[in-house]
């Protein structure tokens, strides 16, 4: 008999080993769709890394493709009822199966100090704190892929001059190229979310060092958003911009008008400004 749904758990999956339920609490939606799970496992280039960690694998509908690959898997789940299944579907000697959460686990306890991919059908719920993590981490990471809500992939994915354009689309592709792979309707999942989800690819740019001072560039770009519909030079007064920068045209601008490479340049200016009036 299935188990009743209570406000955490609002679906299940049956399987021949039981029944994982799709936990609300978690952000679960079980992919069960083979074709686009083995898609998403494509999407991994393998260039230059052997090691893959895969976030949230659930009942493994994407691993079972991972580990056909010549790599090293590391499958990642808090849900303890996921890892159990996992171990008894899934042995596999290139795959290591860890119960953990990945927002507070330390990347640096994964594959030695070797490089490795992220891929997953993430969480809604966390899907931007794992691109931030990664970013964090990103000296070792060349390349993620995988699926989010499609507001969220498109998101990452924006050019300047669209009102999507924001932190999360600048800070990801100062370092990444970022790629819009394709869209997964709600019903190959279990239970179907309320809206499309979106498969991306972001792939680590050959030099990934910024000009400016990393924190500072973090700095100007989460301020000047915080108020984007205001001009640069009214959103960054907080960093005590002198009368002569605040003439430059580019403090004339909205944020979302700005590209990477003009955010860099803007953040440079900021630095020697800084500079200036100090002496």
């Amino acid at each position: 008999m299935a188990q009743k749904n209570t406000k955490k758990d609002y679906n299940s999956s049956k399987s021949n080993n039981g029944e994982i339920r799709a936990k609300k609490h978690l952000g679960q939606h079980f992919l069960k769709d083979e074709i686009i799970a083995e898609r998403i496992g494509d999407t991994l280039s393998l260039d230059g890394y052997t090691n893959v960690l895969e976030i949230g694998p659930g009942m493994g509908v994407l691993t079972k493709y991972l580990i056909k690959k010549e790599v090293n898997v590391i499958a990642m789940d808090l849900d303890s009822e996921s890892i159990k299944y996992l171990k008894g579907n899934y042995p596999n000697e290139n795959l290591e199966i860890l119960e953990a959460d990945f927002l507070k686990y330390d990347l640096s306890q994964i594959f030695g100090k070797e490089q490795f991919a992220i891929t997953g059908n993430f969480p809604y719920n966390i899907s931007t704190q794992i691109v931030f993590k990664m970013l964090e981490n990103k000296e070792r990471i060349p390349e993620f892929t995988g699926m989010f809500q499609k507001e969220v992939a498109q998101r990452i994915c924006e050019k300047e001059g669209s009102k999507a354009y924001g932190i999360l689309s600048l800070l990801t592709q100062a370092f990444y190229e970022a790629e819009y792979l394709f869209t997964v309707p709600p019903a190959v999942f279990n239970p179907p979310p309320k809206v499309d989800s979106g498969v991306i690819r972001l792939k680590r740019k050959a030099d990934y060092s910024i000009p400016c001072d990393e924190k500072f560039f973090f700095r100007v770009v989460k301020t000047a958003f915080q108020q984007r519909r205001k001009t640069l030079r009214n959103s960054l007064k907080s960093f005590g911009l002198s009368n002569s920068i605040k003439e430059d045209i580019i403090f004339g601008k909205r944020p979302e008008q700005l590209s990477v490479s003009e955010f860099i340049a803007l953040t440079q200016k900021l630095e020697n400004d800084t500079i200036s009036t100090d002496q």
